[in-house]
């Protein structure tokens, strides 16, 4: 298999201005990716077996503000210009690459790009391990399945910012303010708070919502850690695809009750002038950089374990060097987890949610050397503090919604994180 070695001019000024050293090479290991990495410095992004984990950090950079993905991107361009890579796989995924997590707002809010100081990749059949350190070649890292994570013990959930009352008064709230044509869309929030008796091992959540949502990408970055179903932007080889979901439905358990309910979702013209917004959105923020799309004309019906959503797979040909994580800030937000006008939507969030999304909603994933990787959306997601975790759940609120119902839809979007950390 090739060896491919790269030595560029590294970033001049800059604090840490030692090149990255970076060795990728094949590895006979088929344990499951996420029994490897160790409780601490860990990352994941995980899906259908494959992916990447990685743990320690080699370089990492925190970023605020309106300037937060520009000030990363312009970091990762000079880590990976000056960085000496030799790569004996030579697949996506390999060689220099950066896990990041972003805030969905401009303030508040803190977002993370980090170098781990090992990963390990699996793709088609293929696995390997990177190590990366700084000034000179290191050997190969040992790779072994960790002790296995301890589940949470006296776990107990309580409503976050605000209750579930109050939380339908604002979806009553926005209703109002979309009828009056202050806006066509928003999509509102809420959080809730889970305490365990002792420190809360990430790794147990990760594992089994791995397990239970593989169709989903298993996330962990910085304390935050979900299986997101949507995909914000992959850029692969000049290839650029998003996912994009908008319009939701419980699932019963009953599997025919469950294709009826399929059927009824299809047909909904709420969820489907929802899932128009949210597919428009994407399709506008991409259509600059590439040079020819695919824009499905109907939406399908992804089934997950718990819901069922309205999916629509945007792809496009990319015309220019913009990275991957260049194109998920221009995506981001789309109006699947902000609105329609997406700056109207952004205000009345910051208005009347309630609470500090944090990194929720925001982009989360990862990026190589040459701007390919992949950036999904942090949903179905949680932040991990010591005993406590904080989970996230949204909904798409526009004309038509009804506040009661659209708890229920937040109720049922906390079900993986929360069986999750259960133990279910």
């Amino acid at each position: 298999m090739a060896t491919v070695t790269s030595v560029l001019s590294g970033p001049s000024g800059s604090a840490d201005a030692t090149p990255l050293v970076v060795r990728t090479v094949a590895l006979d290991d088929d344990s499951p990716l996420l029994a490897l990495v160790p409780r601490e410095e860990s990352l994941a992004w995980v899906r259908r077996g494959e992916g990447l984990v990685g743990w320690g950090a080699a370089a990492s950079i925190r970023t605020k503000g309106p300037t937060r993905f520009r000030d990363a991107s312009e970091w990762w361009k000079e880590h990976a210009r000056s960085a000496v890579v030799r790569d004996e796989v030579a697949q996506p995924g390999t060689g220099l690459v950066a896990f990041g997590s972003f805030a969905f707002a401009d303030e508040p809010g803190e977002s993370v790009l980090v170098v781990p100081e090992v990963v390990v990749g699996r793709r088609g059949g293929t696995t390997w391990v990177t190590t990366v350190s700084r000034a000179t070649i290191a050997s190969p890292a040992a790779v072994r399945p960790a002790d296995a994570p301890a589940p949470p013990a006296g776990v107990t959930f309580v409503d976050g910012a605000i209750s579930g009352t109050e939380w339908e008064r604002v979806v009553a709230e926005a209703v109002r303010r979309i009828t009056a044509g202050e806006l066509e869309k928003v999509v509102l929030a809420r959080d809730l708070l889970a305490t365990a008796d002792d420190e809360i091992d990430v790794r147990w959540p990760l594992q089994r919502l791995s397990e239970s949502y593989p169709m989903c990408w298993t996330f962990h970055v910085d304390g935050l850690f979900g299986a997101t179903p949507e995909m914000l932007v992959r850029r692969e080889r000049g290839l650029v695809t998003s996912r994009v979901l908008a319009g939701t439905i419980r699932r019963t358990g009953d599997d025919s009750r469950d294709l009826a309910l399929a059927a009824t979702l299809a047909r909904s013209s709420k969820d489907l002038e929802e899932h128009e917004y949210a597919v428009r959105s994407v399709a506008d923020a991409l259509a600059p950089h590439c040079t020819s799309m695919n824009v499905p004309e109907a939406p399908f019906v992804l089934h997950l374990p718990n819901v069922m959503h309205l999916a629509t797979d945007v792809a496009g040909v990319i015309d220019d060097d913009t990275t991957c994580l260049e194109l998920a800030e221009a995506l981001h937000p789309s109006a699947a987890v902000g609105g329609t006008p997406t700056e109207v939507a952004k205000a009345v969030i910051s208005e009347i949610e309630g609470m500090d999304r944090g990194r929720y909603a925001g982009p989360v994933g990862w990026m190589d050397a040459s701007g390919d990787g992949e950036w999904g959306i942090a949903l179905r997601s949680a932040e991990v503090m010591g005993r406590t975790v904080r989970l996230f759940a949204g909904c798409g609120i526009v004309a038509s919604s009804e506040p009661e119902a659209e708890l229920a839809e937040a109720q049922a979007k906390f079900v993986p994180v929360r069986d999750a950390i259960s133990g279910v």
